[in-house]
């Protein structure tokens, strides 16, 4: 049986031959989406596949549109070169500019993509509207009674109740269940159902929100959110809708539930009555641990957080293995409002380098991480201790957690990255790198603790560091000896790689003995793996002088 063939522009040399089921997921010339179905494609060895969804491959070369009446439009391929000087505009439907067949009216400048093209249903039933939307077919200037912007193009009505919409506000579903709130959402378009006066925040992404149009909102807690950041992937619950009434508590992840990480050998009784558990076999380590009140020497720090240890803490007998009371209770699994999926808390990184990079904060740590197997998504202890809302000694109000790239630098150090948590009150931003800031600490052989301090010292105008001497930026915090007067930036006494710990003994297959980590070596030893100097952060063997960069594990 011969095969269907089709005469295409794409082609002059060979026609497009007829595949009734293709499966492959090939990408489509005309509309640019994956293929699943019949399809047309050039068969010829040395062409460029030309593969077209059946029905991209038959549009007409011309049409009418009512969107322009005047003139007819006629299909231009994106991918023919028209030379320099044509500037195609953006699509009038969607205003966007994509790599794929467009119909273009030459003379007025006026394009639709053979996807905005096709002619919409003459009804929509959406689920948030009472009543059938029409497709106004006129070109309009009009605002959006969903998202509240002002726009062109052909938009859909309600003729009983005078309601405009975009066709791409239409599949804004009608209750969203988000992963920072306990109930589910749903989409109101009446600030008159919304209880608190503006001014409003959404508190997903702590933006101004205008409750004159639609939003998502939960009048159990008057929480709001913008449309787009309660749909976007990110912030929403992965749960089936329909297994839950209007009105129902979603369940949340019970941390204390099959989510204990040791068993307790042996209790003490406090002076109070109280037990407590002295003796713990702990699942991060192979020995038993103790539970401690002395005072710790060299500046050891705790396995799971990676900060110095100060009593109680859990202490191994046998090897330099420490644990924060604290630390040793943390749950095994943990929901996160930075992420959609429950997260499993694991003694060392997966990474063949023992470390991983936090999601909050950016900073590289060998200590305990919170990891979704999923998402490759992972967060150290202290980030993990931070949730949707803060009250940090070092600002006056609260603060909110915003997920999305903020437009604020953190006012503490002036960097831009996110996470970050902004309040409401005031211009005032906190990445995670510095909401996570020890509030006391120790440096070297410095006989008094260091203090994070918010505001300059003094009115003297000269703010310098007496560690490195140079200047410090009066508006960032610093970290303070009050015994002796003494300053300095807060790089300076954390160092380098505050969330790494040295002097940890790690296991790899390249090679047969124990490797420890360390932070710099001085006489710069060749790597055995890649032969270029080791200078910081490398794996080091005592036996057999074998040294080795961490990226080369």
């Amino acid at each position: 049986m011969e095969q269907q063939q089709l005469l295409h522009f794409c082609d002059s040399k060979h026609p497009l031959v007829f595949i009734p089921d293709y499966r492959g997921g090939v990408t489509c010339r005309g509309c640019q989406e994956s293929i699943h179905g019949p399809h047309y494609w050039c068969k010829e060895s040395g062409c460029p596949w030309y593969a077209h969804h059946k029905s991209c491959a038959e549009v007409p070369l011309g049409l009418h549109h009512p969107l322009h009446p005047i003139h007819p439009l006629i299909l231009s391929p994106e991918q023919i070169d028209y030379g320099k000087d044509i500037q195609f505009s953006n699509c009038k439907l969607c205003n966007e500019s994509r790599n794929q067949y467009t119909y273009r009216c030459s003379r007025c400048d006026f394009n639709l993509h053979i996807t905005c093209a096709s002619l919409a249903p003459t009804t929509m039933e959406p689920d948030f509207h009472h009543h059938r939307l029409t497709p106004f077919w006129k070109w309009a200037t009009f605002t959006c009674d969903l998202c509240g912007k002002k726009d062109e193009g052909t938009p859909y009505l309600c003729h009983l109740c005078d309601f405009w919409i975009h066709g791409r506000c239409s599949v804004f579903p009608r209750r969203v269940k988000v992963v920072r709130h306990k109930h589910l959402l749903h989409l109101t378009h009446s600030s008159l159902e919304v209880h608190q006066p503006d001014p409003q925040f959404c508190q997903l992404c702590v933006q101004k929100l205008d409750t004159h149009y639609a939003l998502y909102y939960c009048s159990i807690c008057d929480f709001v959110a913008h449309l787009n950041c309660a749909i976007l992937r990110e912030n929403k619950e992965d749960i089936n809708l329909l297994e839950f009434k209007d009105e129902d508590e979603v369940p949340q992840l019970n941390e204390s539930i099959d989510s204990v990480t040791y068993k307790v050998n042996k209790f003490n009784t406090r002076e109070d009555g109280t037990q407590i558990a002295a003796e713990i076999k702990h699942f991060s380590h192979e020995h038993v641990l103790k539970l401690t009140d002395d005072e710790v020497l060299n500046n050891q720090k705790c396995y799971a957080c990676v900060r110095a240890i100060l009593p109680p803490f859990y202490s191994c007998v046998n090897c330099s293995f420490f644990l924060h009371e604290s630390c040793a209770k943390l749950p095994q699994k943990k929901k996160h409002p930075l992420h959609r999926h429950p997260l499993t808390l694991l003694p060392t990184s997966p990474d063949p380098s023992k470390t991983f990079e936090c999601y909050a904060c950016e900073r590289t740590c060998n200590g305990f991480n919170y990891r979704c197997e999923t998402c490759s998504f992972s967060l150290d202890v202290q980030c993990s201790l931070i949730s949707d809302i803060l009250t940090h000694p070092g600002h006056e109000h609260r603060l909110i957690l915003s997920s999305i790239a903020s437009y604020q630098n953190c006012s503490c150090c002036d960097s831009k990255i996110y996470p970050i948590l902004r309040c409401t009150t005031c211009e005032f931003a906190l990445d995670f790198k510095c909401a996570t800031l020890p509030h006391t600490t120790r440096y070297g052989q410095h006989d008094h603790p260091f203090t994070l301090c918010y505001t300059a010292e003094n009115d003297s105008n000269e703010y310098y560091c007496d560690i490195c001497e140079e200047e410090r930026d009066s508006k960032h915090w610093f970290y303070y000896c009050a015994d002796c007067s003494y300053p300095a930036h807060l790089s300076c006494i954390l160092g380098k790689y505050p969330n790494r710990m040295f002097g940890v003994v790690y296991k790899f297959e390249c090679h047969p003995h124990p490797l420890i980590i360390i932070e710099e070596a001085k006489d710069h030893p060749k790597c055995d793996i890649c032969g270029d100097p080791c200078e910081e952060l490398i794996y080091q063997c005592a036996q057999c002088n074998f040294n080795m960069h961490y990226y080369c594990v």
